[in-house]
């Protein structure tokens, strides 16, 4: 599997991190080894000073398509979910700098939070999905997926055209305004509309 993740999707938080608006999604992979085990703590890595937490509705990719027509693209999962792209910021700023990849600063071990999944058709509109994340139960993130500047099946479209999408594949969407810093001992939870999805501690 392979994990397709979004960035700049949310103009509030292009704004906060005063990126430049794109005229098309901004795509980078995490690698499988990335993903946090389930029910294993998250530990701060000894490279990083300044680790982000960013919560995300994921797409859980069902079949293979390639080239795959936006009219077509909800044929292609039935699970939709929500993740945390923990991001080592001061690392991400010195590559970008340089005009370097990001992978070092995204695709860290533990650095996807996978969280449970969802059947998408106990949802009224994928296209207004609420979702939020707590740190020591005090909200952080909210957003609303009819904010995004590419809506789910867009991405999906898009991403196929570079990508040969897969079975198992997952596609992080992109993350809201709110982004921060984790400490020691921090605890976060995310929810998908009232739905607990997620909880990790940090170490």
């Amino acid at each position: 599997m392979k994990i397709i993740c979004i960035g700049r999707n949310y103009v509030d938080h292009i704004k906060e991190l005063e990126n430049e608006r794109p005229t098309e999604p901004v795509v980078f992979i995490k690698p499988d080894s990335s993903i946090l085990p389930k029910e294993q703590d998250f530990y701060i890595p000894e490279f990083s000073n300044d680790i982000h937490y960013e919560v995300e509705v994921l797409v859980k990719i069902k079949k293979v398509g390639k080239h795959i027509d936006k009219k077509f693209a909800h044929t292609y999962y039935d699970e939709v979910g929500l993740g945390i792209d923990f991001t080592a910021r001061d690392l991400q700023s010195k590559l970008k700098e340089k005009g370097l990849p990001w992978e070092k600063a995204k695709g860290f071990d533990g650095a996807a939070v996978i969280g449970k999944w969802l059947p998408k058709t106990i949802f009224k509109d994928l296209n207004s999905l609420n979702f939020s994340l707590l740190k020591n139960n005090e909200l952080v993130q909210n957003g609303n997926t009819s904010l995004m500047l590419w809506k789910i099946d867009e991405l999906i479209a898009y991403v196929s055209t570079y990508f040969m999408l897969k079975k198992g594949d997952v596609i992080f969407t992109g993350t809201p305004a709110g982004v921060g810093k984790i400490s020691t001992n921090d605890y976060l939870s995310g929810k998908l509309e009232d739905e607990e999805m997620f909880t990790v501690k940090i170490k």
